[in-house]
């Protein structure tokens, strides 16, 4: 996948997981990018390793599922991380 595709992954991956997860999750379109495109890597990685099933093409319904579930993995790392540092 080229760079623009994954930046359309990433961004409509983390809006997905804002979605999913319940409560507010801070940042605005670009740290929802930003995870997005971090949580496909982390998704795709995870699959490989766990499920022997990697990213593939833009249009794959596992690529997809690997994205958002990569996505939502990251955005509740972030948001468990984000609240402890206004905590301290």
């Amino acid at each position: 996948m080229g760079i623009i595709a994954w930046i359309v992954l990433g961004l409509i991956a983390g809006a997905i997981a804002k979605a999913v997860l319940p409560g507010r999750q801070g940042g605005g379109l670009f740290m929802t990018l930003l995870l997005g495109v971090v949580g496909a890597v982390v998704g795709g990685f995870l699959g490989s390793v766990l499920f022997h099933v990697g990213l593939q093409g833009f249009f794959n319904i596992t690529t997809w599922l690997l994205a958002i579930g990569g996505a939502v993995v990251v955005l509740l790392l972030y948001s468990v991380f984000a609240r402890g540092a206004r905590r301290a």
